[in-house]
């Protein structure tokens, strides 16, 4: 029994037209098959109304095929003291069509791949009304051994069929291998721009943990700073980027790319109190577009973490912090 070269082969038959090549032809696709020990061959009828276009192949059935070319797998397989095959797609109640139920549902669809072979079956009809018989043409290869059975062409219409379709399949694998190898240069590229990020995330770590250790060495040699020292001016000391990020971070809800903006501009808040840098170099820093860094600074703008006082003198946007 054949399950599409599931299971061997049982039938030994010789056949005029290879069964697959054929059943590919008349339907533009390929089918689970089951052939039976008499070289009967049974299709599931819900694959074949699937690739036929078949919506509702309960109705499909009663349609176009008669009763003696539908059966249940049970039935078909036990009528030969077979077993049903291995798989949950074999179920002992799967409605399975014979080779004749199947050109009935093939003439009676309207899928333009179905027409060539729509085509042939009318000419075999014409050709024995006119003649009372109709032949394949023999292969122009014949095998060698003498008691072969002689090798017979398949119809043109089947053939060009058969072409037309293995092109298509050739130009959609194409196709196919087209957009796997753009998703992935564009997986190897998000890639690399995240461990860009990350590497920036950790070298701004290192001058973080630097600057503590500094402070320490500091603390311990002169004393301890009082918590909120007053500069000359009489305004408050800036805040450190740690407290600059982890306010914003009570703020808003951080995405992805608003942290990797905040990650790049809050040292600067921290060591200048403002923000001169251009959105450009923004965007070169976190990886970002100039359009997203934008949309990131107005989302940062919107929860109150920042807020803009004016343009600098090259027309990049400065912007102070709001402070709690």
């Amino acid at each position: 029994m054949d399950q599409q070269n599931a299971q061997p082969d049982m039938c030994t038959r010789a056949e005029a037209m290879d069964i697959s090549d054929f059943v590919y032809g008349a339907t533009g696709t390929r089918l689970r098959r089951l052939t039976m020990p008499d070289g009967s061959h049974w299709f599931p009828a819900v694959d074949v109304c699937r690739e036929l276009g078949y919506t509702n192949s309960r109705m499909m059935l009663l349609n176009h095929v008669p009763e003696r070319h539908r059966d249940f797998l049970g039935t078909v397989t036990g009528a030969y003291g077979l077993s049903i095959p291995a798989g949950r797609e074999w179920r002992r109640d799967l409605k399975l069509i014979d080779l004749q139920g199947l050109i009935l549902l093939v003439n009676g669809c309207t899928k333009q791949s179905c027409q060539p072979f729509k085509e042939w079956v009318s000419e075999v009809v014409q050709t024995i009304q006119h003649t009372g018989s109709y032949s394949l043409p023999t292969a122009e290869i014949q095998p060698s051994e003498p008691t072969a059975p002689v090798a017979h062409a398949m119809p043109e219409q089947m053939v060009e069929a058969i072409v037309r379709l293995e092109e298509r399949n050739i130009r959609l694998d194409e196709e196919f291998a087209s957009v796997q190898r753009e998703r992935l240069a564009m997986e190897r590229e998000h890639l690399a721009l995240q461990r860009e990020s990350l590497s920036m995330q950790r070298e701004m770590l290192a001058a973080q943990q630097t600057t503590a250790r500094s402070a320490e060495r500091i603390a311990d040699r002169f004393g301890t700073l009082p918590a909120n020292p007053e500069i000359p001016d009489g305004r408050p000391s800036r805040p450190t980027a740690e407290a600059v990020l982890a306010d914003w971070k009570a703020r808003m809800s951080v995405t992805e790319d608003v942290w990797a903006v905040a990650l790049t501009i809050a040292p600067l808040f921290a060591a200048d109190g403002e923000l001169r840098m251009p959105l450009e170099s923004i965007a070169a820093k976190t990886g970002l577009s100039e359009n997203r860094v934008n949309e990131c600074l107005r989302f940062m703008r919107k929860h109150a973490c920042i807020q803009p006082t004016g343009a600098s003198a090259d027309g990049a946007p400065v912007y102070i912090l709001n402070r709690p």
